[in-house]
């Protein structure tokens, strides 16, 4: 069985961090699969999703690490292209990736207990973003 939601939310700009895996338990439980995989996915070229313990410190450090890694002040080709300023927002989203795959076990999702599931919004300006929950299994 094939079980699908999309979530929506609001972002307030590069760097803002939301915990969705509460969300996502959620579309699992209603999916009524017992046994099976959960796949997340943020639409858009400058979102990301991924695993972290979901705590202050660590909604400061990864995206200050990202900023480190992949400054905004860097003159980017998507720059000279579209002049939107944002070249950045979409190589640290690549870097993150768009996309998990966690299991679900007993109809619950399998995560640990420091392992939340986040959204980043590394995109310059606040947006409205969708994120699509599929669940698969029996």
């Amino acid at each position: 069985m094939v079980y699908q939601e999309r979530i929506e939310l609001e972002t307030r700009g590069h760097g803002h961090m939301q915990d969705i895996t509460g969300r996502v338990a959620e579309v699992v439980r209603r999916a009524k699969i017992r046994t099976g995989l959960v796949h997340v996915f943020a639409i858009g070229s400058t979102a990301a999703v991924g695993l972290i313990e979901f705590e202050p410190g660590l909604q400061r450090d990864l995206p200050e690490l990202l900023d480190r890694l992949i400054p905004p002040s860097r003159n980017y080709g998507h720059e000279q292209a579209w002049h939107d300023g944002n070249g950045h927002s979409h190589l640290q989203s690549t870097l993150l990736g768009s996309s998990l795959q966690l299991p679900v076990g007993e109809g619950k999702l399998l995560v640990g207990t420091w392992q939340q599931m986040f959204h980043l919004e590394c995109d310059i300006r606040p947006r409205q973003r969708t994120v699509i929950v599929t669940v698969y299994g029996e």
